[in-house]
């Protein structure tokens, strides 16, 4: 980088990245911004992720604080999900990410073809 300032990723910052910023991860929060959900509303709206998956990114969402969940007293009893305001504060560099992937995917998707290309050649 083209700073003065340290760059370092220690391994708790690494860990919540990995947590955060995985696709599973990112397809929950996108619908939790937008309202909260409940467990088989989620597991439709994200019809990708299995129903394993789907609990494993929950917990960990909630357990970093992103999200938190919330018994609804209806019979039977039922769990709703919904965004903390921490987890809001991931929208602005999740934005500012999305925006960077977009405005270079060009250059990345010839990067990637050039690199296949070597690899292909060097079998």
């Amino acid at each position: 980088m083209d700073t003065e300032d340290e760059f370092l990723i220690g391994p708790s910052h690494r860990e919540l990245l990995d947590q955060v910023l995985d696709n599973r991860s990112l397809s929950v929060l996108s619908e939790l911004c937008e309202r909260p959900c409940r467990f088989n509303e989620l597991r439709r709206a994200i019809p990708q992720i299995t129903q394993k998956s789907l609990t494993a990114t929950l917990r960990r969402l909630e357990r970093n604080g992103v999200i938190e969940r919330e018994v609804v007293s209806t019979r039977p009893v039922a769990i709703r999900y919904r965004i903390t305001p921490l987890g809001k504060t991931l929208r602005p560099p999740i934005d500012v990410l999305l925006a960077w992937a977009s405005e270079n995917m060009p250059a990345i998707t010839r990067a990637r073809e050039a690199f296949d290309t070597r690899e292909e050649a060097s079998r």
